[in-house]
């Protein structure tokens, strides 16, 4: 790709004046010093915002392929790596941050705390994230990252051509209401036993257990000057029981009848509606990168956009 088919290919946005600027190049290593160029961020702590055209499709009955490469070729402390795929009708030259897209994709770090990979997908004018935690790479090296997304409404995230995440569109994103919810009438049954150990029933306490901590001392005799008349019924003093065992306890068992620990049981959801067409958009024509960069980021030209439908 020469200098002036890029710039004739990709927009930059106007609609702030202190954007980062692009350039053309292989990066400091590369197998190919001219198939090997690409577009790169030259400015840290800058956003960004560029984009190119396509030919308007959309993917009913048909599978999407969104493909690119990445090069974090300065070690990167913070900044995105994704891409934005935008409706067709959208003003390039306006392209901004909150402008609206319809799928987001691609690897986001910032220092080593985050470190994912985000695919957001616009369903009915909200954007949902998918719930599962997909780990980027972060390193100096080119990598790509693909994005494919079935009209069965399953998808596949691959890095470098393997699988990291796959699964449903209705499971891994919030899109539809839940099918199953708790039945708020339900109530745990009176004879429900969730003890896990109790103590044995029919371990008897032995006959010469003693309980007694205290007991009267039995070499303990009345005074003889004692006058029962005036100083009360006599009791001899307490002393500790040398036969004292402590308070009997039978032995803890398994509990025969424990049941578990009570789950309140899930019912049909009546709100739930399923939908068939999860995966699919229409009008898709602009693909772009929307950035906020602290270290240089390369995408490779190779690669740079690969974005697909096929039956």
């Amino acid at each position: 790709m020469s200098l002036d088919e890029w710039q004739k290919r990709w927009v930059e946005s106007k609609n702030k004046s202190d954007y980062g600027k692009w350039q053309l190049t292989a990066g400091k290593f590369f197998g190919d010093p001219e198939k090997d160029k690409g577009i790169q961020t030259t400015q840290d702590w800058k956003y960004y915002a560029l984009s190119a055209r396509f030919e308007p499709i959309g993917n009913e009955n048909q599978t999407l392929v969104i493909q690119f490469t990445v090069k974090h070729e300065q070690a990167i402390d913070c900044g995105g790596g994704y891409v934005k795929v935008y409706p067709a009708d959208i003003n390039q030259e306006q392209i901004h941050s909150d402008s609206v897209y319809c799928i987001m994709f691609g690897p986001d770090i910032c220092g080593t705390i985050h470190e994912k990979v985000h695919v957001i997908l616009s369903y009915k004018e909200k954007y949902h994230l998918i719930t599962k935690n997909i780990t980027c790479k972060h390193d100096e090296l080119t990598h790509l990252y693909t994005l494919i997304i079935r009209p069965n409404n399953t998808y596949a995230v691959k890095i470098d051509n393997e699988v990291v995440a796959n699964g449903t569109l209705e499971e891994d994103w919030d899109f539809l209401l839940p099918r199953k919810i708790k039945d708020e009438n339900a109530t745990k049954p009176a004879d429900w036993d969730e003890r896990l150990k109790i103590e044995d029933p029919n371990e008897p306490k032995p006959d010469d257990w003693d309980e007694r901590e205290l007991i009267p001392d039995p070499e303990s005799k009345q005074p003889r000057d004692w006058d029962s008349s005036m100083d009360g019924q006599w009791e001899p003093p307490m002393i500790p029981n040398p036969n004292y065992k402590g308070i009997w306890k039978p032995k803890i068992i398994d509990n025969p009848n424990y049941q578990g620990e009570w789950v309140q049981p899930d019912i049909d959801n009546p709100d739930y509606v399923p939908d068939d067409t999860l995966y699919r958009y229409e009008g898709l024509g602009v693909i772009g990168l929307d950035l906020w960069q602290v270290g240089h980021l390369y995408y490779n030209q190779l690669n740079i956009i690969w974005l697909h439908c096929y039956h």
